[in-house]
């Protein structure tokens, strides 16, 4: 891949860098790729219909710009009858690799923000049916709020701790840190494995049970401890 930096080398203005805030700091983290991992909890796996035992974990992608920071808006987006909340912890890399050892994988983690992953449920759905991507039902256009990141080294134990998201005061999820089948060590290994991460990189670790839909109005409200918490509206 050539990289040119002049701006004379492209046909258009290129868009800028998606970009988190780091809390506490005026520094930004430019953001390579999104990864999500899925049912990771065992309670939604089973609301999901499937079998909560441990197997491989899989993952899908949301693209970059499919960022929104927390206190913006979620716009309900087009093509839809059915969006759904995913509240999750996001683990922010600084280090990339191939085949990353288990006992390392902690290394390459930057820091933590609590994210949404905003799902086209109706969309997801008919795509698992035909066997297709989810990309419609996963990666449109602002379907991933996220807080700002705080460091590693200034979170709290995310080996355990309270997730859960409230719609309009009204608790849908509620879980803990150590429901989650696969560790952040392990998952940061495993995608090395399949991918080689990048400094930038995001995954999206997985959601505990009682995603549903919102309606235009509705207002969001998603905590991780040790994290902090998440506010959007449903535009």
């Amino acid at each position: 891949m050539n990289v040119h930096t002049a701006s004379d080398a492209y046909v258009f203005t290129p868009l800028p860098i998606p970009t988190l805030p780091v809390s506490g700091t005026d520094k930004l983290f430019p953001v390579h790729r999104i990864y999500c991992v899925g049912r990771n909890f065992a309670d939604h796996a089973i609301e999901m219909g499937h079998d909560p035992n441990r197997e491989p974990p899989f993952f899908f992608q949301k693209n970059p710009d499919t960022l929104v920071l927390s206190g913006q808006d979620f716009p309900y987006p087009s093509s839809t009858n059915d969006v759904h909340h995913e509240i999750e912890l996001v683990v922010a890399l600084h280090k990339g690799g191939k085949d990353i050892p288990l006992d390392a994988a902690m290394s390459h983690v930057f820091g933590y923000a609590v994210g949404l992953d905003m799902t086209r449920r109706d969309l997801q759905g008919e795509a698992k049916k035909m066997g297709r991507p989810w990309e419609t039902g996963k990666a449109f256009e602002a379907s991933a709020p996220c807080t700002p990141l705080v460091p590693a080294g200034e979170a709290g134990d995310i080996t355990s701790g309270a997730i859960w998201l409230k719609v309009n005061g009204e608790t849908r999820q509620s879980g803990d840190l150590n429901q989650m089948i696969w560790k952040v060590p392990e998952m940061i290994s495993y995608l090395s494995g399949l991918f080689e991460l990048q400094p930038g990189d995001l995954i999206f670790a997985g959601t505990p049970a009682g995603v549903g839909a919102v309606q235009r109005g509705d207002e969001m409200l998603g905590h991780v401890d040790g994290i902090g918490e998440l506010r959007t509206r449903v535009a």
